[in-house]
């Protein structure tokens, strides 16, 4: 296939890979935000009970090995490189070396499926950044677009809420209530994209899939004090009112549709903390799996890839509008705290 992209880009948050790492990776992620020590060091103990471990890093190594594999039985043979925003290998980094070995035009795959500000425009900012630190001759990069209705993300969600419903009897599972969660967002920021108005495409489009009549969207990781409107309802408050509702379904299963591969926030909030809730609400909380390296969503990149190879864009190509997706309104944070977010600023 004829193309004149010369490598692909995954862009991502990036995360800490042990406990020495944890601080410096959250200083990064809350920059220019005057956060206080004490706060960092609290949600720091969230990581320690993983051994400082985000499992981000490894979702992203494990998915760009499964890429090149399909990339390469479609005869696709392109190098894949790697950047994240707030831990090794920095974008800044990767820049450099795609510069150094004389890369001229990327295929840029974000690794959030939605539009928001912290999930599609803080990237571009950071193609941006990554691009005036390399230089003269660094490379043309076009962000793939976003992909939350493609039908193999929806498929490989699909695959994933099944696979935990299966976890349950049949008559159970029958009942059981599904509960999709993302990241939650100020609403100054929710109101200016698409990003609720997606989710609940997706989420739906999921159900039609699978067969189930009802579900829930919630949220997750808000972050910011009590007194400014985020999206919500949080995971932790639907689980305690749905256990004292009249609904007689003690089976929930929470898919974090948000999130394309497991992090910390999947890790904590809904491993330790949702499950924490639920068990305290005599619920049986199952977490059926992200996207991650599954074969569905694997091709769906690479179906993304091939159109673009198929029909190059020209260099002054802009991916998406300069205004869109603007960050929250003065005075709310506009990005997270603890790996793609948190609820503990």
């Amino acid at each position: 296939m004829h193309t004149n992209y010369d490598a692909i880009l995954i862009l991502s948050f990036g995360g800490p890979e042990g406990m020495d790492d944890v601080m410096p990776f959250l200083e990064n992620v809350t920059r220019g935000r005057n956060i206080p020590v004490e706060r960092l060091q609290a949600v720091a103990h969230h990581y320690e009970i993983f051994g400082g471990v985000s499992p981000i890093n490894a979702h992203n190594r494990a998915l760009i090995s499964a890429l090149k594999g399909a990339l390469d039985r479609e005869g696709l043979s392109l190098p894949i490189y790697w950047g994240n925003r707030n831990w090794h290998p920095f974008v800044e980094d990767t820049f450099k070396e795609m510069t150094a070995a004389g890369v001229q035009k990327v295929l840029a795959f974000v690794t959030s499926a939605y539009a928001s500000y912290s999930g599609c425009r803080m990237y571009l900012n950071d193609i941006d950044r990554a691009k005036a630190a390399a230089g003269a001759g660094s490379p043309i990069v076009h962000k793939l677009p976003l992909f939350f209705d493609h039908p193999l993300f929806i498929e490989a969600n699909s695959d994933h809420l099944l696979n935990a419903l299966n976890q349950l009897p049949p008559d159970r599972a029958q009942s059981a209530q599904v509960v999709f969660t993302a990241h939650s967002v100020p609403k100054s920021m929710a109101d200016n994209c698409d990003y609720e108005k997606q989710l609940a495409f997706t989420a739906s489009r999921i159900c039609e899939r699978t067969g189930r009549s009802g579900h829930a969207v919630v949220y997750q990781s808000r972050s910011g004090p009590p007194s400014q409107p985020w999206l919500g309802p949080d995971i932790c408050d639907y689980l305690k009112e749905f256990a004292a509702g009249t609904s007689s379904t003690k089976d929930v299963i929470v898919l974090p549709l948000g999130f394309i591969s497991d992090h910390m926030e999947v890790m904590y909030d809904i491993e330790v903390e949702a499950k924490q809730i639920a068990a305290e609400c005599g619920l049986n909380l199952i977490r059926a799996a992200t996207a991650g390296t599954h074969p569905a969503f694997v091709q769906m990149i690479v179906e993304l890839i091939k159109v673009r190879l198929q029909k190059p864009e020209p260099d002054n190509f802009v991916s998406c509008p300069a205004d869109c997706c603007p960050a929250a309104a003065p005075g709310a944070p506009s990005r997270p705290l603890h790996t793609q977010g948190g609820k503990h600023d």
